[in-house]
């Protein structure tokens, strides 16, 4: 308080200042003349820290006397008091203030120095060591030191800094390549000084050399090993500052607001994100693999074509040097017609549906797993696609790279058990309305023959039966131009969705028709002109065949298996409705 008491009784000047707590302002406008007064006496203090003190004058809210004009008068010792109360601790919060900045300035003086000391230090491998092993970060096939008496391999490393830990004696280091994460440990000294090892940042590449070893008893590291590092070198740096990666995208974020989204690209450098596009791998490769054991054959289709497969509404045009053409939505037509000299074939392509659904397991491109096969009945293909998916699951966690990111993604996954429930749509309608309350259709009301199931009601009752279900026999009504008919009910299709819990339909297969003049009728039926179909009509033409197909999305499959929200996180650069970058 005697501080600011010295502000209150320095020799005053001759110069007034008002403070008129009616009208006055504490701000830039006012100057503390009697035209332009303050609003308090601690705000008029302030304004003469380092200057001779005026004559503070008050202007009372009241005239003493009624009806006379308020008078200008030297404020209240207790008002004066109680302001300067308050100058005191602003004076202490301010020297405190300058005093940190001081200290930080001084620190980050001391900063650059020891940065541009640290330039001096230039790092080189020591010749004397052993050779170096050049090592992915996945190889566990090298020899670990226990840091006294054994020694253990002296390896070269690539990746980047997945984990940063800097302390007094030690730097702390946590690598990643793709293949996996190494501890990397990098004692005081030289390795820890030199400028680069300052700059450290998340997402640095470098190359580290040093020798394996075991870690302590009670520490743990990935692979329960740490690389005692003797050398490094950066080959690409990172930010450290606003441009840090972590200050692009964070786990808190909701991956699908439009920041996330642009920065896709630093997204898929996560642990999760990463570990779903190398299971989407794991899963792709499996299919792969069982399609060869079925002794099917891989062809590619065509992705640019001129006819429809599952509807106009949801095609993508563009011209084709004057000709309209469209984005693939299936591969189904042109597989049908390779089979009579292959036999049984599949593709993994591209599909493209120009759908207006922003819905969570909607993708306007996607990855199609389509397969066809021939001389089959009914029951043969839905033999066929349960054997498939058991297949693809039993392979995925025979992998142990792969059952990991499944665990990781979805510890209590279950691979799901044979048979499959076999549920009729007819069936399925009749279910639906008899639970209490009943699962209402789109329009609120009971679902009658005839309704498309929406996506709701089939994940609700999916969900409640909690198995995969192949839902069979849909309405002739619903249903794409080429299904063929069930022989024993022309109501309804040869048809089927395979329904899985947590994801809904992620197959959607039926026999295909095989009689020419069944199949020219139902183009009729759907106002599709069959001139530009002439080679795929012409299959039943030359030798037609009983035969069926499916497809699968594989966004959808990898939903299932992962436990994912939407299938967006499924694909590498979703597009989707409304986006299509980066």
């Amino acid at each position: 308080m005697a501080a600011a008491q010295d502000l209150a009784d320095r020799t005053k000047s001759d110069s007034k200042c008002y403070i008129d707590p009616a009208v006055g302002k504490d701000d830039d406008s006012a100057d503390g003349s009697e035209a332009k007064p303050y609003q308090s006496l601690y705000y008029a203090l302030l304004q003469h820290l380092d200057k001779p003190a005026p004559v503070y004058l008050t202007r009372p809210a009241a005239p003493k006397e009624e009806g006379a004009a308020p008078t200008w008068e030297e404020p209240a010792k207790s008002a004066m008091k109680k302001a300067l109360g308050r100058v005191d601790i602003y004076k202490k919060k301010l020297a405190k203030e300058q005093a940190s900045a001081k200290q930080e300035e001084e620190e980050r003086k001391q900063r650059l120095k020891n940065l541009e000391d640290a330039k001096k230090i230039v790092l080189k491998e020591d010749p004397s060591l052993p050779a170096a092993v050049r090592i992915k970060l996945n190889n566990k096939n090298v020899e670990l030191g226990d840091g006294s008496t054994k020694k253990g391999t002296r390896v070269r490393v690539y990746g980047r800094i997945h984990e940063l830990r800097v302390q007094k004696t030690t730097t702390f280091i946590t690598l990643k390549d793709g293949y996996g994460y190494l501890s990397c440990i990098l004692p005081a000294g030289d390795l820890t000084k030199n400028y680069d090892a300052l700059m450290f940042a998340i997402e640095t590449a470098l190359v580290v050399y040093g020798e394996m070893r075991s870690v302590p008893p009670g520490v743990k590291a990935p692979d329960n090993r740490e690389l005692h590092v003797d050398y490094f070198k950066v080959l690409g740096a990172a930010p450290s500052d606003l441009e840090a990666i972590t200050n692009k995208v964070s786990m808190q974020q909701d991956p699908w607001d439009a920041q996330m989204l642009d920065n896709r690209h630093l997204v898929v450098r996560g642990d999760n994100a990463s570990a779903l596009l190398k299971l989407r791998q794991f899963v792709e490769l499996a299919f792969i693999d069982t399609y060869r054991e079925m002794d099917f054959r891989k062809v590619s289709p065509p992705a640019m074509v001129q006819t429809q497969v599952e509807g106009g509404a949801t095609l993508f045009k563009y011209d084709y040097y004057g000709e309209e053409a469209f984005l693939t939505q299936s591969s189904q037509l042109y597989l049908e017609t390779v089979m009579p000299s292959m036999g049984n074939v599949y593709c993994i392509e591209k599909s493209f549906r120009a759908e207006k659904s922003l819905t969570r397991r909607h993708l306007s491109e996607y990855t199609h797993i389509e397969g066809e096969l021939d001389f089959i009945e009914f029951d043969d293909l839905l033999d066929h696609i349960e054997e498939l998916i058991s297949r693809v699951v039993d392979k995925v966690l025979a992998d142990e790279a792969a059952a990991g990111y499944v665990k990781l993604l979805n510890p209590t996954f279950q691979k799901p058990t044979r048979p499959f429930l076999r549920m009729k749509y007819a069936d399925a309608i009749d279910w639906l309305n008899k639970q209490d309350p009943p699962i209402l259709n789109e329009e609120g009301k009971p679902h009658v023959f005839g309704d498309d199931i929406a996506e709701a009601a089939e994940r609700r009752m999916t969900d409640i039966i909690n198995r995969p279900i192949l839902l069979t026999h849909f309405p002739v009504e619903i249903k794409a131009f080429y299904m063929k008919k069930d022989p024993n009910d022309p109501r309804v299709t040869e048809s089927v969705d395979v329904l899985m819990p947590g994801v809904g339909e992620i197959v959607g297969g039926s026999m295909r028709m095989d009689d020419y003049d069944e199949l020219i009728e139902a183009y009729k039926r759907n106002g599709i002109p069959h001139e530009p179909y002439y080679w795929y009509t012409d299959q039943r033409k030359y030798g037609s065949s009983p035969h069926g197909g499916y497809g699968l999305g594989l966004e959808r499959f990898l939903a299932w298996m992962a436990n994912q929200h939407t299938v967006r996180t499924c694909s590498l650069y979703p597009r989707f409705m409304g986006r299509c970058k980066p």
